[in-house]
């Protein structure tokens, strides 16, 4: 028995749950926690410059689309030209408002400055597709993913100015130069660790939604329905 269930385990998380497809390797849920560590930690390391910024978030929200089309419903209509609409609007997002923040915050502290990644972060997960259904299970997977996001992108950025204060940073300019980026990237997985699993645990796999709280057009079409549900169930996704 704990053979077989090991086995299923193993298929539900290379098969999609809809369509029996083989899913993209860097689509998988095994695949969140160490390419969320080095995508995180080059976001917290290429703050500053504009370069940088453009680069990380681009690679951040290029990472966002595949794990996004490979574990899209089953019966999505969605076309390639609204992926591609939506991913260039996530991406744009979280440039712009990390290089604006980063106008803002540049006489600031330096802590603020390190936590724009984890604001431009936030704002691109806040796009999502205005139905009713789609908002609901995105806006729960949106939190879920600022969840993840919120212990690495929050805390790794205080203890790494914390860390730049201390003498033994400052007397040494190797380590000013090159600690950065792993240091980040280690403390980013130590937080994905823990977070990658509660943040999906936030809100059930499956929900319920009643027929009522849908579109007009989707109610008209389920009631031509020889017995209509008053209640449907969707997968909230990853």
């Amino acid at each position: 028995m704990d053979q077989l269930w090991r086995a299923k385990i193993l298929y539900d998380s290379i098969y999609h749950p809809d369509t029996g497809e083989k899913m993209f390797c860097l689509g998988r849920m095994s695949a969140q926690m160490p390419t969320n560590m080095v995508i995180t930690g080059l976001l917290l390391s290429c703050y500053r410059s504009c370069p940088g910024i453009i680069f990380s978030h681009w690679v951040n929200q290029s990472f966002n689309a595949i794990v996004n089309y490979t574990n899209r419903s089953g019966n999505d209509r969605t076309t390639n030209q609204q992926l591609f609409y939506s991913y260039c609007c996530a991406t744009g997002a979280a440039t712009t408002a990390a290089l604006g923040l980063n106008m803002m915050v540049k006489n600031s502290h330096g802590l603020a400055a390190r936590l724009v990644p984890f604001v431009a972060v936030a704002v691109a997960n806040a796009i999502n597709i205005p139905m009713k259904l789609a908002t609901l299970s995105i806006a729960q997977v949106t939190l879920s993913r600022i969840a993840m996001a919120m212990p690495d992108m929050v805390l790794s950025p205080v203890i790494m100015n914390r860390f730049t204060r201390t003498a033994y940073y400052r007397t040494r300019p190797l380590v000013q130069k090159y600690s950065e980026m792993p240091i980040q990237t280690f403390l980013a997985g130590i937080g994905l660790y823990f977070t990658t699993p509660l943040g999906c645990a936030l809100f059930p796999q499956k929900s319920s939604i009643e027929v009522l709280k849908l579109e007009p057009s989707v109610q008209k079409q389920l009631l031509k329905w020889r017995d209509p549900p008053k209640v449907l169930y969707y997968n909230k996704g990853l």
